[in-house]
């Protein structure tokens, strides 16, 4: 509550409604002069914050260390006292990508190897492949101009500069052939009788997948350095997508028990993802801590919370919430893991065509 004096209108500013004291029964605005002095802002502002504060680290506190106990406390009507879930999952989530995006080194992980210099066993290898080749193809000038490179040993050589010369390279596959250009395609479309050609989607991905062989035909490396770091930054898309889905396995999975709305799974859904964050986040911190000390407990850290104390929790999260026995539950912990896979996989191969749309 502020400290600042109440009007002595009774029309609330914000909704226009008569107000019957501090408060207005329709909107909950107080009914305060407006003006505001400065040390008056920033001492609400403070409030605002540890007000915040406060719910937050009640609401952490529970979800770590009472499963499932935040979710029914929702549900049961008892709120006041903790952080709205859907709030505390934007809140989280925006802190966990920031960190995650920040220190996770990404482009380390998902750097694509095999454009170092290629080792002095590697060459006589390729050197003899290309000497195959040109013994069988007498007329192809690429096949000499690889060789004139691999057998100049005074500069090192990488799979890029051989990556120039190569005419069967694709950095995305075709349906129903491999075409060389988008005119060679149309030519053949044309050619073929009207019940013979492609089908709308498979001509929109031949005819992408045409135009990126064409814009990485000597920087294959390139597209396959980029296409991940798309994906990854999608990943925020798809967690908020799958969240929706992931309540409606819950309610198909619990779909007798009638005091249960899907409002109640969505519910369980955030809070079990707010706690997947956390857990992800301390992986990412005992692996940074392995890479500075090098010791092997850190490694073991790193494995555990995924592989056991993740599913662990949600076992435990489900048989409260839901209140039903051991076994009923633990075979519905395993459909929700079944199906929940199902669904990551169907949404990572959605985001990954998005993605080479996108390329």
């Amino acid at each position: 509550m502020s400290h600042r004096p109440e009007r002595k209108e009774k029309n609330c500013l914000n909704c226009g409604a008569i107000v019957q004291g501090r408060f207005c029964q329709v909107c909950g605005q107080e009914n305060l002069e407006p003006k505001e002095t400065f040390w008056g802002m920033f001492m609400h502002f403070f409030a605002d914050i540890t007000h915040f504060d406060g719910k937050f680290f009640t609401s952490l506190k529970d979800l770590l260390f009472r499963p499932g106990f935040l979710s029914a406390e929702y549900m049961r009507g008892r709120r006041a006292r903790y952080l709205n879930p859907v709030r505390m999952y934007v809140f989280t989530s925006a802190i966990f990508f920031l960190i995650f995006f920040s220190i996770a080194n990404l482009n380390d992980n998902f750097k694509v190897t095999g454009n170092e210099p290629l080792t002095a066993r590697e060459r006589s290898r390729r050197i003899e492949k290309v000497q195959d080749k040109i013994k069988e193809d007498s007329t192809n000038t690429d096949l000499e101009k690889q060789l004139a490179i691999l057998m100049d040993t005074s500069v090192p050589v990488h799979a890029m500069d051989l990556a120039r010369f190569e005419r069967d390279f694709t950095t995305v596959s075709t349906f129903g052939g491999t075409y060389r250009d988008m005119r060679q395609y149309d030519s053949v479309q044309h050619a073929r009788p009207s019940g013979g050609r492609d089908g709308w989607l498979t001509r929109l991905w031949n005819k992408r997948a045409i135009q990126l062989n064409e814009k990485y035909r000597y920087k294959g490396y390139e597209a396959m350095e980029k296409l991940p770091e798309l994906i990854l930054h999608k990943l925020p898309y798809l967690l908020f997508v799958s969240l929706p889905f992931f309540a409606f396995i819950l309610k198909l999975l619990y779909i007798r028990r009638k005091d249960y709305y899907y409002a109640d799974h969505g519910i369980f859904s955030i809070h079990h993802y707010i706690f997947t964050f956390i857990l992800i986040l301390f992986t990412i911190f005992f692996g940074k801590l392995e890479d500075m000390t090098g010791w092997s407990i850190f490694e073991w850290l790193t494995i555990l919370p995924i592989i056991l104390v993740g599913p662990v929790y949600l076992f435990i999260a489900m048989k409260k919430f839901y209140r039903q026995g051991g076994g009923k539950t633990f075979v519905k912990f395993l459909l929700l893991n079944l199906f929940g896979a199902i669904l990551l996989i169907t949404l990572l191969l959605a985001f990954f065509l998005f993605a080479i749309f996108q390329l």
